[in-house]
C-alpha cells in the first residue's frame, strides 16, 4: 500500500481551536492508497479554561497566538522521515508526498510555501491567497478560493443594491487587511460609497503589551458604536471570528459608557463562526441579519448523515479527533484529569449531532467543501498524469503502478489544465491563474433563542454577467437584524433629498454627506439625491414643489379679462366725450370763444385726440402682424398730431400779443399758414421715424418665455428699440417746447387765453410720459401693455380736460361770457 501526503487542517479547527501542536493522523481512504495529513494549527486544550470577568493576559495570548514555527516545523516534518525529524531526508519510499492542502489562514499558506516551493510540490489553499512576491511559490501555487476581486465587486454591488452609501469599515492590521483596503476604498469611493470610519481590528500580540491591546480595542470600540452607519464592512480570516466577539463583549468587560448599535454586518468569505471553548455559551445575537460572502458550495450527499453517526470506538483514531472529542462533549478519557478537574468520562459513543451548532455544524460548510475538492481535485491530476504518462503498462507483482520514481513536481501543470465533476455533480477547474473558477454565495445569519444559528443562501455573485446584472439577490428571503424590525435599514450621511430638491456638499465632510436645497425657479429635481436641478424645457415651468414641469397657457391683454374690459371701456368712454367737445365746438363754431383760439387747430386737436383714444384699441387683443406694425407707429403720429397742435396754439397766443403793440412786426406771422406749417413739419418729422422704423426693423408677433413664470405672454416685439425710444424722445421733445413756451405766455392778458391751461395740461403730459419709461420697463407681460394703455389715456385724457373743461364750461354754462362784447370789455 502506497501513502500519499497532504498537509491539510483538521476539519473541526475553526470550531475549537486549541494550544497548537502538530500531528500527523490518517485523514482519508480510498482504494488503493491513503491520503495522509499533517496540520501546523491543531489546539490540543492542556487544561480546562474559565471565564469568569475577563480571561488573564496569559490566557488571552494562549488563545489567540498563531505560531509561525509550528507551520515551518509541521512543513518540513513532511519532508523528513515518519517519525525521524531529519530535514531533507526521507528513507520511508512507501511515504511520497506529492501535494499539500494549506489554511484557512492566508499567513499558513505563506510559511508552507516557502518551504516547500523548495521541492516543487503543489500547493492548494482553500483560504484567501497571500501575496507572493517569489514568483517560484506562485507557479506551484493553486487556490480553492475564486479571485478576490470577484469578490471586492460582489460586495460593491450588495453596498449598491441596498443604496448603502455610508458605511464603516474594520479590517485585519496585516498584509492581507492592508491589501483589501488598498482594493476597496478607491473602488468605492469611485462608486459613490463613503465612509465614516476606516479602523483596524485589534491585533492578537504578546502579553507584556496586553495592555495597550486592550486600550486600543475600547478606542475602536467607541468609534464603531458610535459611528452614524448603520452597515460595517468587516474583513478578516478564520479567527476573527474569535476577535470579534471578546470586541462586542468590552462594554460588559471595561464599562464603556457607549451603548450597543444596531449593525449590519458583511462578512468575507475568509471568515467563518469560530469560538474558543469559554466563548461556548456567549450570546451570538450579534450575528443575526449578517450578510457574508462564501465560496459557492454544495450539500454532499451522506456526508451529515456520516458526522452525525459518527462515533469514537477506538483509540487507533488520530490523536486530535480524542482531542477534539473531549472539547466538545466536556468529558475526559483519562480519570485522573476527571478527579482533578471534575466533569465526565468520554465513552466514546457521544453524537455529534447532539452538539450546539456554534461547537460543530454537521452541514458541508464553504471552507469544508473546498478541502473536499482539493482533495479530489489532486486525486483526478493523479489520475491524469497516469494516463499521460504511462501508455504501456509498467506493473509489480500484484498487478498495482509503480509511481515511486515519478516526477511529482509536474502534478501542477495537471491541476490548472483538467477539470471533473464532483459527487455533487458540480463542475470543479481551475484559470490559468491556478485560482478556482466558482461563484461566490450570498448568506444571510439567521440566529435563534437557543443559541443555534442557520445559514440561509439569499443570492449569488455571477462573474461571467454583465456588471449591473452580476449580483442576484433574494431580499424578501433576508432576515434583518432585530433592532431594525424585519426591515431594510438605511445607511446613509444624511436622510435622502427628496424630489423639488438638489445636493449641495457640506464642507469639511465626505461627498456622501450633503445638505439638500430646493430648486430654483424654472428647475426640477423629479428625482430623489440628484445633484443639480434641470432646467425645464421651453414652454413649461416648475410647479409649486419643483418636482414637476408644467405647461404654460398662452397670456395676453385681451378683451375677455377684467383689465382688458376696463381699459377698452375707459377708452371708448373717452373717445366719446371727445366727440361731444367736438360736436359743442362744431356747432359753437361761430361764437367768439372758438374763434379766438384758433378754430381749426381746435378741430385738429380733438380729432387727433379722438383717434388717439381709440388706437388704445390696438394694444388689447392677441398680437397679430397688422396690430404690430400699427400700435406705436399710429400712436407716436398721432400723438405728435396733437402735441404739435398744442405747440401752435402757444406759438399764436404769444404771436397775437407781440403783435398788439404799436408798430410791431409780429401782425404778419399771425396767420393760419403759419400753425399749419407748425403741425404739419412736427408731425412729418414723426412720420419719417416710423417709416424708417417699420423700413428696418419692424414690430412683429413674438413669444415671451421668460418674463412670467407660469405664462407664454404673446406680445408685440418692438424689432428696434432704439427707433421706439426715438418716437418717444420726439414727442417729449415736442412736449417740452409746448410746455416752455407756454409757461412763457400763462400771464398775457388776454380773456381767451389758453396759455395758462396748455402749461397745467404740458405738465400732466410731461410728468405721465417721464414716469412711463421706468415703470415700462420694470414691468413683464401683458402689464406692459397695460402701462403704455394708462399713459395714453392719462396723457390725452389730460389734454382734454385742461384745455377744453374751461371751454366748455363758458359755451354751455356761462353763454354770457361767450360774446364779443364781453371779449372786448376784458381786453380793455
Amino acid at each position: 500500500m502506497q501513502s500519499f501526503h497532504f498537509l491539510v487542517p483538521s476539519p473541526d479547527t475553526t470550531k475549537q481551536p486549541l494550544e497548537p501542536l502538530p500531528i500527523l493522523h490518517k485523514y482519508y481512504k480510498s482504494g488503493d492508497f491513503i491520503i495522509a495529513g499533517i496540520t501546523s494549527q491543531i489546539y490540543i486544550d492542556s487544561h480546562p479554561i474559565t471565564f469568569e470577568n475577563r480571561p488573564s493576559e496569559e490566557l488571552f495570548n494562549e488563545f489567540i497566538h498563531f505560531s509561525a514555527g509550528w507551520t515551518y516545523l509541521a512543513s518540513m516534518e513532511l519532508l523528513s522521515t515518519q517519525g525521524r525529524f531529519i530535514p531533507n531526508y526521507k528513507c520511508d519510499a512507501q511515504s511520497n508526498l506529492v501535494a499539500v492542502i494549506t489554511g484557512p489562514n492566508s499567513d499558513i499558506c505563506l510559511y508552507t510555501a516557502a518551504i516547500l516551493c523548495i521541492y516543487k510540490i503543489p500547493q492548494i489553499s482553500y483560504g484567501s491567497a497571500p501575496k507572493m512576491d517569489n514568483k517560484t511559490q506562485s507557479v506551484f501555487f493553486h487556490h480553492m478560493f475564486p479571485n478576490q476581486a470577484h469578490q471586492n465587486l460582489g460586495i460593491l454591488h450588495l453596498l449598491l443594491y441596498f443604496r448603502w452609501t455610508w458605511i464603516g469599515m474594520i479590517y485585519l492590521s496585516d498584509e492581507t487587511g492592508e491589501r483589501f483596503l488598498q482594493d476597496m476604498v478607491p473602488m468605492l469611493s469611485q462608486n459613490g460609497i463613503c465612509f465614516d470610519f476606516v479602523a483596524a481590528m485589534p491585533p492578537p500580540i504578546f502579553s507584556s503589551e496586553f495592555s495597550e491591546m486592550l486600550a486600543g480595542g475600547v478606542e475602536t470600540y467607541k468609534l464603531v458604536m458610535g459611528s452614524t452607519a448603520k452597515v460595517l464592512v468587516l474583513h478578516g480570516e478564520i479567527h476573527t471570528m474569535i476577535i470579534l466577539r471578546y470586541f462586542l463583549r468590552l462594554p460588559e468587560l471595561e464599562d464603556i459608557p457607549v451603548k450597543a448599535t444596531g449593525k449590519i454586518w458583511i462578512l468575507i468569505a475568509q471568515m467563518d463562526f469560530a469560538s474558543l471553548p469559554f466563548q461556548r455559551n456567549w450570546d451570538i445575537a450579534f450575528v443575526h441579519g449578517a450578510l457574508s460572502f462564501a465560496v459557492h458550495s454544495a450539500e454532499l450527499s451522506g456526508f451529515q448523515k456520516f458526522l452525525q453517526d459518527k462515533s469514537l470506538t477506538s483509540e487507533k483514531e488520530d490523536g486530535f479527533i480524542r482531542q477534539f472529542w473531549q472539547q466538545a462533549f466536556l468529558c475526559s478519557f483519562s480519570n485522573n484529569t476527571i478527579d482533578a478537574e471534575g466533569g465526565e468520562i468520554c465513552t466514546g459513543e457521544e453524537k455529534l449531532k447532539d452538539l450546539p451548532i456554534p461547537v460543530f455544524e454537521t452541514i458541508t460548510a464553504a471552507h469544508s467543501y473546498s478541502i473536499y475538492n482539493g482533495v479530489y481535485a489532486v486525486v483526478h491530476a493523479l489520475q491524469a498524469m497516469w494516463s499521460s504518462r504511462f501508455k504501456y503498462r509498467a506493473t509489480v507483482p500484484g498487478g498495482r503502478w509503480n509511481l515511486l520514481d515519478q516526477e511529482w513536481w509536474q502534478l501542477h501543470h495537471f491541476l490548472r489544465s483538467f477539470s471533473f465533476n464532483n459527487t455533487a455533480g458540480e463542475r470543479i477547474s481551475f484559470n490559468q491563474n491556478g485560482e478556482l473558477v466558482t461563484e461566490f454565495d450570498i448568506i444571510n445569519w439567521v440566529t435563534f433563542p437557543n443559541q443555534s444559528f442557520c445559514r440561509v443562501k439569499v443570492g449569488k455573485t455571477d462573474s461571467k454577467a454583465p456588471p449591473d446584472k452580476m449580483l442576484l439577490i433574494h431580499e424578501k428571503a433576508i432576515e434583518w437584524p432585530t433592532v431594525f424590525n424585519q426591515v431594510q435599514p438605511l445607511s446613509v450621511c444624511n436622510d435622502d433629498c427628496h424630489a423639488g430638491f438638489s445636493r449641495a456638499k457640506k464642507e469639511g465632510k465626505p461627498f456622501c454627506c450633503y445638505d439638500c436645497l430646493a430648486c430654483p425657479a424654472g428647475k426640477i429635481s423629479n428625482e430623489k439625491d440628484l445633484n443639480e436641478c434641470s432646467r425645464c424645457p421651453e414652454g413649461q415651468y416648475s410647479n409649486k414643489d419643483q418636482n414637476l414641469c408644467l405647461p404654460k397657457d398662452f397670456s395676453f391683454l385681451s378683451y375677455g379679462e377684467p383689465l382688458g374690459i376696463s381699459l377698452a371701456t375707459l377708452a371708448l368712454s373717452f373717445s366719446f366725450i371727445t366727440a361731444l367737445v367736438l360736436g359743442i365746438f362744431i356747432k359753437h363754431r361761430d361764437s367768439p370763444l372758438v374763434k379766438a383760439n384758433n378754430r381749426d387747430l381746435t378741430y385738429t386737436l380733438l380729432i387727433s385726440l379722438l383717434l388717439s383714444f381709440l388706437c388704445v384699441l390696438l394694444f388689447i387683443g392677441q398680437p397679430e402682424k397688422v396690430t404690430c406694425l400699427l400700435r406705436q407707429t399710429a400712436f407716436g403720429i398721432i400723438f405728435s398730431v396733437a402735441v404739435s397742435c398744442v405747440l401752435a396754439k402757444t406759438v399764436i397766443v404769444v404771436l397775437a400779443f407781440m403783435a398788439t403793440k404799436p408798430g410791431s412786426r409780429m401782425r404778419r406771422w399771425v396767420r393760419k399758414e403759419l400753425s399749419n406749417t407748425i403741425v404739419l413739419s412736427c408731425s412729418l418729422i414723426q412720420a419719417i421715424i416710423c417709416t424708417a422704423w417699420l423700413a428696418m426693423s419692424p414690430p412683429f408677433p413674438d413669444f415671451d418665455m421668460h418674463s412670467v413664470t407660469e405664462k407664454i405672454v404673446l406680445e408685440c416685439n418692438e424689432g428696434s428699440v432704439t427707433m421706439f425710444y426715438g418716437v418717444l424722445s420726439f414727442l417729449g421733445f415736442l412736449a417740452i417746447i409746448s410746455f416752455t413756451v407756454a409757461f412763457v405766455a400763462r400771464k398775457l392778458p388776454d380773456t381767451f387765453n389758453e396759455a395758462k391751461f396748455i402749461t397745467f395740461s404740458m405738465l400732466v403730459f410731461c410728468s405721465v410720459w417721464m414716469s412711463f419709461v421706468p415703470t415700462y420697463l420694470s414691468t413683464k407681460g401683458k402689464s406692459m401693455v397695460a402701462v403704455e394703455i394708462f399713459c395714453i389715456l392719462t396723457s390725452s385724457a389730460g389734454l382734454l380736460g385742461c384745455i377744453f373743461s374751461p371751454k366748455c364750461y363758458v359755451i354751455l354754462l356761462r353763454p354770457e361770457l361767450n360774446t364779443k362784447g364781453q371779449l372786448i370789455k376784458r381786453n380793455n
